[in-house]
C-alpha cells in the first residue's frame, strides 16, 4: 500500500530552490538596474520544462566553471521567481498582482513554454481579471494575437468584441490596430455592427494610417492611388449590398474614386433597378449577430429573435433572418427587478398592446412563455384571440429544443384578472413566483411542467412593427 504526501513533497522542492543548496544553473533576469542573479538547478528544470531540457542540451546556455550561464534581459526577476518557484512546487499565487503584470507573467511563461501555466494563468485573467481586459482591448487583443498558445484568451476577445464591437471600434487606439489583425476581425460572420459602421470605421483607420484628410474633394490622384492600396485587401470583406440605400449614397457613393468600378456599377444598378438581385460574384452573407435594436435580457438572447418573430407571423417555412425581422422587442417587466407580484406586473404591462413573455422554470433547463396579440389590462376573465401560442424550451441554452403551440380554443386564449400574472389557457401566473399548468384543450401539449411550479425569473416584452 502505497501512502501520498504531495504537500510535504511540494514544500521539501519549495525549500531547495530558496535555498539554493546544490545549485547549478545561474540565470541572470532583468535588465540595465534591475538585474538580478537567480540560482537553479538543472536537473529539475529540465524535467519540468521542454524550454530548458533544449537549453542546456544544445548548449544554448553558457556553461562555466561547472555552472550553466543563462540571461534572460525580457523576464523580470520578479516574474522569473514565481515561474522558477511553480517549476519547483506546483504553486503560484496570481492574487497579488494587478492586471498588466499577470499579462506580462503570461507572456514570459510563454516564452519558457510552461504549457499547463500557460492555461492556468488566461484562465486566471478571464475569471478575476475581466476589467483589465476591457480596459485596452486594442492592446492586448494584438498582444493575444502575437502569441499562438493564447487561444483562450483569442476566443474570449473575438467573443466579446464580435458581440459588442463598439469596444473596439471606438476605442481611441483602434486606429492603431495592425492591418492582419483588422481583416481577420472584419472577416468574422458573427460581428454585430451595422455594415455602415463597419465601412467607416474602416475608412477612419485607413486614413490615420496614411495621414490623410478624409474629405474625397481634396484628393489628388497620388492620395487616391494610396488609399486604394491601403484598402485593396479590405474591400471584399465589406458586405456592401447590406448597406441601406440612403446610406450607400452619402457614405460610400462619394468614395468611388477609391472602389473598384464593377463593384461601384453592380451596386448602382441594384440599388437603382426595381427588383435587381447582387451579383453572384461580389455577394457575401449576412453577418449572423446583428440585430437592428438592442435586446434588454437576461433569460434570453439575440439567437431567439427570429424564432418569436417567425412564429408571431406564422412563417412555416424558414425563420427570419435578423437583419429582416420587422419587430423590436422592448423590455416592459422583469420580475427579479420589478417584483414578483401582479400589481407591478399590469402597472408596467397594461395597454400596450402585443407581448412576449419568457419565464425561467426553478430547477430546471426549462423556459417557457407566451405571445399575446391583444394586451393584459382588464379585469375581464377570457380574451378571445386565434393569433396567441405558447411555447417551451426543454433547455434554454439551445433554440433547437423549442416546441410550439398555437391556440386551440381561440375564446380561452388569454385570461386578465387583477390579481393574476400573465395567464393563457391552462398555464396560470399566480400572484407570486407561483405558477401552476394543467395540460387540456386549450392549447396544445408540448411538455411544460404539470401541476404547480416555482418561476426564477420571468420577463415581458412589448412586440413593436417597425
Amino acid at each position: 500500500m502505497s501512502s501520498k504526501f504531495w504537500a510535504e513533497l511540494s514544500n521539501d522542492y519549495e525549500k531547495l530552490f530558496e535555498t539554493e543548496i546544490g545549485y547549478d544553473v545561474i540565470i541572470y533576469a532583468g535588465e540595465e538596474s534591475n538585474i538580478k542573479e537567480i540560482h537553479a538547478h538543472s536537473n529539475i528544470l529540465c524535467i519540468r520544462s521542454i524550454y530548458f531540457r533544449t537549453a542546456f542540451s544544445n548548449e544554448w546556455a553558457e556553461k562555466k566553471d561547472g555552472k550553466f550561464i543563462l540571461r534572460k534581459p525580457n523576464i523580470s526577476p520578479n516574474f522569473l521567481n514565481i515561474i522558477l518557484r511553480f517549476i519547483y512546487c506546483g504553486n503560484i499565487e496570481l492574487e497579488n498582482l494587478q492586471g498588466p503584470d499577470v499579462l506580462k507573467l503570461l507572456v514570459a511563461v510563454d516564452e519558457l513554454n510552461i504549457q499547463s501555466l500557460i492555461s492556468h494563468i488566461q484562465e486566471y485573467l478571464i475569471e478575476h481579471q475581466t476589467e483589465f481586459l476591457h480596459q485596452n482591448p486594442t492592446g492586448i487583443l494584438e498582444t493575444v494575437y502575437q502569441h499562438e498558445t493564447f487561444t483562450d484568451l483569442w476566443e474570449f476577445y473575438l467573443e466579446k468584441i464580435c458581440k459588442e464591437p463598439k469596444i473596439l471600434l471606438e476605442s481611441d487606439e483602434f486606429i492603431n490596430l495592425k492591418a492582419s489583425l483588422l481583416e481577420l476581425l472584419l472577416k468574422s460572420d458573427d460581428l454585430n455592427a451595422d455594415e455602415i459602421e463597419i465601412w467607416e470605421s474602416l475608412l477612419k483607420w485607413c486614413f490615420a494610417q496614411l495621414s490623410m484628410n478624409n474629405d474625397p474633394k481634396k484628393w489628388n490622384k497620388e492620395d487616391i492611388t494610396k488609399i486604394k492600396g491601403s484598402l485593396s485587401r479590405f474591400i471584399s470583406l465589406i458586405r456592401f449590398y447590406n448597406i441601406k440605400p440612403e446610406d450607400f449614397f452619402y457614405k460610400v457613393y462619394c468614395y468611388k474614386d477609391i472602389l473598384p468600378q464593377d463593384l461601384i456599377n453592380d451596386l448602382l444598378e441594384f440599388h437603382i433597378v426595381p427588383n435587381m438581385k447582387p451579383k453572384t460574384n461580389n455577394i457575401t452573407p449576412l453577418r449572423k449577430s446583428s440585430l437592428s435594436f438592442k435586446l434588454d435580457s437576461r433569460l434570453i438572447d439575440s439567437e431567439y429573435i427570429p424564432l418569436f418573430a417567425s412564429w408571431i407571423d406564422k412563417k412555416d417555412s424558414s425563420n427570419y433572418d435578423k437583419k429582416m425581422i420587422p419587430y423590436e422587442f422592448k423590455l416592459l417587466y422583469r420580475s427579479g427587478q420589478n417584483g414578483f407580484n401582479a400589481t407591478s406586473f399590469h402597472r408596467n404591462c397594461d395597454n400596450k398592446g402585443a407581448t412576449i413573455w419568457v419565464a425561467k422554470i426553478q430547477g430546471s433547463t426549462q423556459l417557457i412563455g407566451g405571445y399575446n396579440p391583444l394586451d393584459w389590462n382588464g379585469n375581464c376573465g377570457w380574451k378571445s384571440t386565434a393569433d396567441s401560442f405558447l411555447f417551451n424550451f426543454t433547455d434554454m441554452k439551445n433554440t433547437s429544443t423549442a416546441k410550439l403551440g398555437y391556440v386551440n380554443i381561440k375564446d380561452c386564449a388569454v385570461s386578465c384578472y387583477n390579481d393574476r400574472g400573465p395567464s393563457m389557457g391552462n398555464l396560470v401566473c399566480l400572484n407570486s413566483n407561483k405558477w401552476t399548468y394543467l395540460s387540456g384543450t386549450h392549447y396544445p401539449n408540448i411538455d411544460i411542467i404539470s401541476g404547480n411550479f416555482t418561476i426564477e425569473d420571468f420577463e415581458i416584452f412589448q412586440v413593436i412593427r417597425k
